[in-house]
């Protein structure tokens, strides 16, 4: 009985634990860099970077970058009709380019602003 009750309990544990995320620590921008507004995509299906995956990616002044430090599946689903690999959104970050690719620092996307005509249609 003390086995079967030690084998639920590390049962629950394990579930428990496996079942947290891991919070993100792009929310908090460095006061003392610079933060740009990109274009941000998948890189394979709208911005044209080699690969078989979908993979996030920024474009900073005309040239598009795999993207380190945040992924394509933290900003919700990729393959939705407003997602990365069916249309390119904005977003404000934070890094540097180091070996063509973006090291983020701080990601956060810019929620497109509803215009009129949307908010008709809804009503």
């Amino acid at each position: 009985m003390k086995l079967l009750f030690s084998l639920i309990t590390t049962s629950i544990s394990f579930i428990q634990v496996s079942g947290q995320t891991t919070p993100s620590n792009k929310a908090i921008p460095d006061s003392n860099k610079k933060i740009q507004i990109v274009e941000v995509a998948c890189g394979q299906c709208k911005l044209g970077l080699p690969g078989t995956t979908c993979d996030l990616a920024v474009r900073i002044n005309g040239k598009a970058y795999f993207v380190d430090g945040t992924n394509i599946d933290e900003h919700g689903d990729a393959h939705a009709k407003d997602g990365f690999c069916n249309a390119i959104s904005k977003a404000k970050v934070q890094g540097e380019i180091v070996d063509n690719r973006f090291k983020a620092t701080y990601f956060e996307l810019v929620k497109p602003k509803k215009t009129k005509a949307a908010k008709s249609n809804i009503e």
